[in-house]
């Protein structure tokens, strides 16, 4: 079974509800009849259902039992406006900005999950990252004891022994540009976590530079060395080591050489990337070259989960984004 198969398993043990906001493009109403016909989510759509059901007609889609939310007739609209301006009059909401911005189908997923009637949200098939995650902070707000909120991609590579047998997690890829050292070890606390949750083994971290280990310095390099000593005084019991460059850092031969001390060189699975510009690089390259499956932008650090698709997703990257989000919802209850 693929790896992709068994986090569907996961998600079919305890079904979840997943609200796609944006239901008229394509790729999500081809991610939808998939997910209706393997069974593992209830989805909500966002938009008008007479449009929906036509276009999904007009391609062969079936989204039977498929619940479909019109922002314009939604029932529940004056209880979600209610309990947004509440959520927000402190920040200057009136409830007739609150009735307004629940037209908005990002802003309306994000209550549906606030208010309990979804477990999830994925979006980004063409909202913005900042589209997608304005709405989710002012909303749903960051998770207990976070600091920050990162992004990551589940990155499964065919025929690829490193990492755990070809699985990674890269991050931060999509939201953080240039972390400071404090936020660099943030973002690998939360990776390790999102590893572990996800992929079910221990994560073993690498912080990533140009440099393994003081073969080179700089303040870029600096940054990194200091991001992994808060990292292991923070989280003691957790694999990590830095600074490491990429090969150090996932092939056992090159580990030898340049990190023989290490305990995560060679061998790792979660890669911190020192800003954002080497994380999108970074997943791109293995994304399209290695032809890899990269799964997200997914979020950790809200306090319900929502997830982030990159623009160029394919409909699959969107059943497995979704499959995933089920997982950390189940999570959440725990």
């Amino acid at each position: 079974m693929s790896f992709i198969n068994e986090i569907k398993q996961r998600a079919k043990e305890q079904i979840k509800t997943i609200v796609l906001p944006e239901s008229n493009d394509i790729r999500v109403l081809k991610a939808v009849d998939t997910i209706v016909k393997e069974k593992f989510a209830n989805i909500i759509l966002i938009g008008d259902e007479t449009e929906i059901e036509k276009v999904a007609n007009q391609n062969g889609l079936d989204i039977r039992g498929t619940k479909i939310i019109n922002p314009h007739n939604f029932e529940k609209h004056n209880e979600y406006a209610n309990a947004l301006f509440e959520l927000r009059k402190a920040k200057g909401m009136t409830i007739e900005k609150a009735k307004e911005l629940l037209l908005n189908e990002t802003y309306l997923g994000m209550m549906i999950v606030k208010q309990g009637d979804a477990d999830g949200l994925v979006s980004g098939a063409y909202h913005s990252t900042a589209d997608t995650l304005r709405p989710a902070l002012q909303i749903l707000k960051t998770a207990p004891n976070t600091k920050l909120v990162s992004s990551f991609f589940v990155m499964i590579v065919p025929n690829c022994s490193y990492g755990e047998n070809g699985i990674f997690v890269f991050s931060d890829c999509g939201l953080v540009e240039k972390p400071n050292a404090e936020e660099l070890a943030e973002i690998a606390k939360s990776s390790s976590k999102s590893f572990e949750q996800l992929i079910g083994k221990p994560a073993k971290v690498a912080m990533l530079s140009y440099s393994t280990h003081g073969s080179a310095n700089s303040e870029d390099i600096q940054k990194v060395i200091d991001a992994t000593k808060l990292l292991k005084e923070q989280m003691p019991d957790l694999m990590c080591d830095g600074e490491l460059q990429l090969d150090a850092a996932i092939i056992p031969e090159v580990a030898k050489s340049k990190a023989k001390e290490s305990n995560v060189a060679g061998v790792a699975n979660t890669l911190v990337f020192p800003d954002l510009n080497a994380g999108n690089i970074g997943y791109k390259l293995v994304q399209r070259l290695a032809k890899a499956e990269a799964y997200g932008p997914m979020c950790q650090g809200i306090a319900k989960p929502v997830n982030d698709l990159s623009r160029g997703c394919s409909s699959e990257d969107i059943v497995g984004v979704v499959a995933f989000t089920c997982v950390q919802a189940q999570e959440k209850n725990i």
